[in-house]
């Protein structure tokens, strides 16, 4: 059986767990979740946005997203403080399974160690890791 084809931009990092991150300058970033992981989830109908200030750390999970299926937590790809969340996913969830790199995006964070960024995958690394799945 042929395995999908996923969408995983170039210009971004990647988790194991499924997040993704796009540096907006040196001290802040977004984080997402990928096209996998919207399509493992399904049909997304509830998103429990974090607070505004909450302090995330590396490897802990900072949100859910409740599908029809299941809940999923998120992972935080770095630490940092969240600065912006995407209100727009209070009222229409599914954005999530529509464009998961665009306007899908979970939060805007200040990063507290840049360095963390070097830890995560590229496009290429992620989609070899895709392929173990």
């Amino acid at each position: 059986m042929a395995k999908k084809k996923y969408n995983v931009p170039e210009n971004l990092y990647y988790t194991k767990t499924h997040e993704w991150l796009k540096l907006l300058d040196e001290s802040t970033a977004v984080i997402g979740i990928t096209d996998y992981a919207q399509d493992m989830l399904h049909e997304i109908v509830y998103v429990d946005l974090p607070e505004i200030g909450t302090v995330i750390e590396k490897g802990s999970p900072f949100m859910e997203i409740e599908s029809v299926k299941s809940v999923a937590e998120i992972y935080a790809p770095v630490s940092g403080e969240i600065i912006e969340v995407n209100e727009s996913l209070e009222d229409t969830p599914e954005i999530l399974n529509e464009s998961p790199y665009e306007d899908g995006w979970l939060v805007k964070i200040k990063l507290s160690d840049t360095k963390e960024i070097e830890a995560l995958m590229d496009a290429d690394e992620y989609l070899e890791y895709l392929s173990t799945l």
